[in-house]
């Protein structure tokens, strides 16, 4: 994954102390990736891509913290120090993943698409996206994390529930 990662690797490595540190190098390296999200996503020959122990283990605790702030988000009572520890979250799990993670090139390929949305929804969830509000980067980061789960293999995988307004 690190060959295939280099920028998104050094990005995501800083992501965790620059979201709460107000960097704006994460804002800028996330913004180079823009390209990368609007990128479509495909299957493995029609099937999901495969993945490994360190990507499920960071997905998961992402969800999971997902779920816990989604439902307060919605009703607009997540305060800013839990957006701030789910954007910090956010960004430790990636970094892990980036660490850790070693995906067949096609498949790292993939992941980076849906990486480069849950950035987006970081940047937002930290408050770093000027005309959005954080709970609709929570949101972002629910439709990435489904995303992931229509798109990759992760035994024992649910789609987070978005309520709907």
């Amino acid at each position: 994954m690190k060959t295939h990662f280099s920028q998104l690797a050094l990005a995501l490595a800083l992501a965790a102390p620059l979201t709460l540190a107000g960097g704006p190098a994460f804002a800028a390296d996330a913004h180079q990736h823009d390209a990368a999200s609007a990128a479509p996503l495909t299957l493995n020959h029609g099937q999901k891509w495969e993945t490994d122990a360190p990507l499920r283990l960071a997905m998961g605790k992402l969800e999971q913290a997902v779920v816990a702030a989604l439902p307060a988000a919605h009703a607009g009572t997540l305060s800013d120090a839990q957006y701030d520890a789910l954007s910090t979250q956010a960004g430790q799990e990636f970094a892990y993943i980036v660490e850790h993670c070693k995906l067949a090139p096609d498949a790292d390929a993939a992941l980076h698409v849906i990486l480069a949305d849950m950035i987006g929804g970081t940047e937002t969830v930290s408050g770093k996206q000027a005309g959005q509000s954080r709970a609709s980067g929570v949101v972002q980061l629910a439709q990435a994390l489904n995303r992931y789960g229509e798109y990759f293999d992760h035994p024992g995988w649910k789609n987070v529930s978005i309520p709907q307004h």
